[in-house]
């Protein structure tokens, strides 16, 4: 597989590439000046699984906070740096992990060159990304409008401006809200490069469509072997990417641990609020570290036939239901004491 070739690159106390784990990311949408809400959703994002974290630094001041934020939180910081060179150098010098950088738009050669004379010293990787929204005008032209090979292209472009100044500590991103596009640029860039990739759907949208949307391309991507570390990109609440990337993860068989819920489409048969019920169980099982799958069927009557493979389950009746292990029934109970049994159940295994 691709990912198990790529380049090993060391961010803060992580590591990427080299068939290394793929880390899950997210960003924050807070201020990054104001500490304290910075650090409290970090926190959140930490506790639901988050590996790496990136917050923008536009001014002075948001660099000068990431020194404050670094001491309170546990994961690596990443700086995200648009068009002014200072704000990439002051975020290292505050202790980014890792900045993000479009070297085409912080400025000149003596620009570039004080930026990586930086990331050299601290040895902090620089992850070069391109979109395409600003692919460069003369791309567009040469490919006829914006396309995987102009994408491809561009962002070689860039890491070939690092380069230049004798560093290689480098990662990758290309990013497009096209699904097929960005997969097809992926699959390109990846004959071509060693540096590890880092992966996502940008502007995926809403938690609705952009879960669809990053599923299906990540899956595309990530299948083939492709990626190192991946963002799902929400419109929304940031702990819902951490959420949705470790059941993408999960399903393609990439990451292990962890709860996975199950549940049944609700049909005519269903007596029971399956749907609250799900969702309910979805939130229990966030707070476990445990490799289990766990059931949540509608029917008393075929719901743990249905769900023999799981761990554990609970199975809807008319205001009762059923808790079964392994496929085989434990208990009945009244429907409002399901939740309930399901999580003693769940701390018994944790024990």
């Amino acid at each position: 597989m691709y990912r198990d070739n790529t380049k090993v690159v060391k961010i803060g106390d992580k590591v990427i590439g080299g068939g290394n784990p793929i880390l899950i990311q997210s960003m924050t949408n807070t201020r990054t000046d104001d500490v304290r809400s910075t650090v409290e959703q970090i926190l959140r994002l930490e506790e639901a699984g988050c590996e790496l974290i990136r917050c923008t630094v536009p001014t002075m001041e948001c660099a000068k906070a990431l020194a404050e934020i670094k001491k309170q939180i546990h994961i690596p910081l990443i700086a995200d740096i648009h068009f002014d060179y200072r704000m990439a150098i002051a975020a290292m010098e505050n202790g980014a992990d890792k900045i993000r950088i479009n070297p085409g738009n912080i400025g000149g050669e003596e620009k570039i060159a004080a930026v990586v004379k930086v990331a050299k010293e601290r040895n902090i990787p620089i992850r070069v990304g391109v979109n395409s929204g600003s692919l460069e005008k003369n791309l567009v032209e040469k490919y006829g409008g914006v396309t995987a090979e102009g994408l491809v292209e561009s962002a070689l472009d860039k890491a070939a401006m690092i380069e230049k100044h004798d560093y290689d500590n480098l990662v990758i991103s290309i990013k497009s809200s096209d699904v097929l596009m960005c997969a097809k640029a992926y699959e390109l860039i990846a004959d071509k490069t060693k540096y590890p990739l880092h992966v996502g759907i940008t502007e995926a949208g809403t938690v609705l469509s952009g879960n669809i949307k990053s599923g299906i391309g990540l899956g595309i991507i990530l299948y083939q072997g492709i990626g190192d570390t991946i963002r799902v990109s929400l419109t929304g609440d940031p702990v819902e990417e951490i959420k949705s990337g470790k059941i993408i993860l999960r399903t393609l068989g990439l990451r292990k641990g962890g709860i996975e819920v199950v549940s049944c489409p609700t049909c005519g048969r269903t007596r029971i609020n399956l749907i609250e019920l799900a969702n309910q169980v979805e939130t229990l099982v966030q707070g476990y570290d445990l490799d289990a799958k766990v059931a949540v069927m509608g029917c008393a009557v075929n719901g743990p036939g249905e769900a023999s493979e799981a761990d554990f389950g609970v199975a809807g009746g008319d205001g009762e239901g059923l808790l079964f292990k392994k496929g085989k029934i434990v208990r009945k109970l009244p429907e409002s004491e399901l939740l309930g049994a399901l999580k003693d159940e769940l701390d018994k295994a944790v024990l």
